[in-house]
């Protein structure tokens, strides 16, 4: 049995928590061939209306806005095999996924600002680099590179591993 000697994890990306408040609902990945096929759990997704895709998702990308933010992608329970260790697995390309609309969830956290509970939450959509993911949570406001994931809050600092719990609402 592992000792928490000062601080227990914050959780797994994508993993949902206080699932009593959560709204979960089930939509398919963007087919094999296409861009934006997920890359990790716990990030945003936005619904793809291009090329007859209308009702698939697809990644945060560049130009993205929050009202593009359809939900986020919800690691599934336990994992997809015992090869998957908790947190390093690889979301499908295609197929049903789940996406939380509205509750508690474990995300990465990119950038070098800290976070701290009660924080505004905001969605890195430039290129990746220096720490930042397309995508990714940060703590400090990107300005032009991203925007504020408005409603969301962050619910304490990051664990050691970058992981942080947020809550939001987008019903």
């Amino acid at each position: 049995m592992p000792a928490f000697l000062t601080r227990m994890p914050a959780g797994i990306p994508g993993e949902v928590n206080r699932a009593q408040q959560a709204s979960i609902e089930p939509i398919a990945v963007t087919p094999q061939g296409t861009t934006g096929a997920p890359t990790a759990f716990g990030i945003p997704m936005v619904i793809d209306q291009t090329a007859g895709n209308v009702g698939n998702a697809r990644m945060v990308a560049a130009g993205d806005t929050l009202a593009s933010i359809y939900g986020l992608l919800v690691r599934p329970f336990p994992a997809f095999s015992s090869q998957d260790a908790l947190g390093t697995s690889t979301p499908p390309t295609q197929g049903p996924v789940d996406l939380l609309r509205r509750g508690y969830m474990s995300v990465k956290l990119s950038g070098a600002t800290a976070a701290v509970k009660g924080g505004l939450v905001y969605i890195w959509t430039a290129a990746a680099g220096g720490g930042h993911i397309v995508g990714g949570f940060e703590a400090a406001n990107p300005t032009t590179n991203g925007f504020a994931f408005t409603g969301a809050t962050f619910m304490g600092p990051a664990d050691a591993n970058g992981n942080v719990e947020i809550s939001f609402g987008l019903l």
